[in-house]
């Protein structure tokens, strides 16, 4: 494990370093060493590293999903309410929609299991959007109208939303029933884990204000080492209570550390935020080289050129989804075109659940990874390098 590890963050930087030099998005070299150094190349990974990766991949999320929290300011949040939830359904409606409409003719599936491909591709990848994000709250592009907090918290319910459709989706090509509760599920979840983070996370803020009063002074790196810790426990209540009562772990990390941020004095939360972009660095590394290793590139082949004319149609699709969801807002043109670029981008959920239908022995299960697999290779780079190279050509710089 340890080899793995070494060769994770050597070539995965080392490839990095290299985009970057030849202006590409860190992101490429990453994902493309994952790629070589994964099980379906050269074969470098431990299986033992392997077996691990989902959640590996789930801790880097955590840390980034942390700072943002610690990043959000709840007033700018506040004002983009309306588009915010908008952004966080619509374009994937849009996007599954499309599946619907041309997978069926371009890839000869039944309307379920274009259901089951759209659902695959329509998640937007936080792993990508959510660092950038943070990015340009801290650089303050955009800030003036809240588009990197809009799309933020679009980014961070979205994923939610897809899920529960894949999972009900999924039921229903095996023949089992769809009941209200499962569409239900959606506000349910969402609800549950923006109370439970918000809760949280003043229990927390307590704990240190209270610390703090009886001259018990907690280093920030042990903040830093608590907050993971309850982060993580977050994410396991999520699976704890399935089967119960739906709950959104990652939205609950994210509101825990809103709610904390709300709490602490603007040095602390500065600090912390500080410490876990310190901690994001090793953390990204370990995040897309992993989605690169789980990106089986056999798949690709198959899938051919109607595979890819599919991706592109759901994106067109995703794009007039978002700019719905902008009407009556204050964006101009080129804001509004900076929104679509960066609701490109598909990863994390992409390489999480694109091998779930093959793995329960669906007709479909190599369609959907085949697609899966490309969508990961086109949209995740084209998403990161749109978003790098446009930011400072349509969003203002605030003083």
């Amino acid at each position: 494990m340890l080899t793995s590890l070494g060769l994770i963050f050597l070539i995965g930087l080392s490839m990095a370093s290299i985009c970057q030099k030849i202006k590409l998005p860190r992101i490429i070299g990453m994902i493309v060493s994952g790629v070589l150094i994964g099980p379906y190349v050269l074969n470098f990974l431990d299986p033992s590293i392997l077996g691990i990766s989902s959640q590996l991949r789930q801790m880097a999320l955590i840390i980034i999903l942390i700072k943002a929290g610690l990043s959000l300011d709840i007033k700018d949040l506040k004002k983009v309410g309306r588009p915010a939830v908008l952004m966080s359904f619509l374009p994937a409606v849009f996007e599954i929609i499309a599946c619907i409409l041309f997978a069926p003719m371009l890839l000869g599936v039944s309307l379920i299991e274009a259901a089951i491909i759209g659902a695959v591709l329509s998640a937007v990848s936080p792993a990508v959007v959510v660092p950038r994000m943070v990015n340009l709250m801290e650089t303050r592009y955009g800030t003036n109208k809240s588009i990197p907090q809009l799309i933020l918290a679009g980014a961070s319910l979205d994923d939610v939303f897809v899920i529960v459709l894949f999972s009900t989706f999924v039921s229903m090509a095996q023949g089992g029933s769809v009941s209200a509760m499962n569409f239900a599920n959606i506000p349910i979840s969402i609800i549950l884990g923006i109370a439970l983070g918000a809760f949280v996370g003043w229990l927390l803020g307590m704990f240190f204000e209270t610390s703090h009063a009886h001259n018990f002074t907690i280093r920030n790196s042990t903040k830093v080492i608590i907050i993971l810790g309850v982060a993580f426990l977050l994410i396991a209540i999520e699976s704890w209570l399935e089967g119960i009562i739906s709950v959104s772990g990652l939205l609950a990390v994210m509101s825990m550390a809103c709610v904390l941020q709300i709490k602490s004095t603007d040095f602390v939360s500065k600090r912390l935020s500080e410490k876990f972009g310190k901690l994001w660095i090793a953390a990204e590394v370990i995040l897309f080289v992993l989605v690169g290793a789980a990106v089986d590139i056999r798949y690709t082949m198959g899938a051919g050129i109607a595979a890819i004319g599919l991706i592109f149609a759901a994106l067109i699709f995703r794009s007039a989804g978002v700019l719905l969801c902008m009407i009556g807002t204050p964006l101009n043109f080129k804001e509004r075109l900076f929104c679509v670029i960066a609701y490109l981008p598909k990863a994390t959920v992409q390489a999480a659940i694109g091998a779930v239908p093959l793995l329960l022995g669906l007709s479909c299960g190599n369609i959907v990874l085949s697609v899966a697999v490309l969508s990961i290779i086109i949209t995740a780079p084209l998403g990161a390098f749109g978003i790098d190279i446009s930011y400072k050509k349509l969003l203002k710089k605030c003083d």
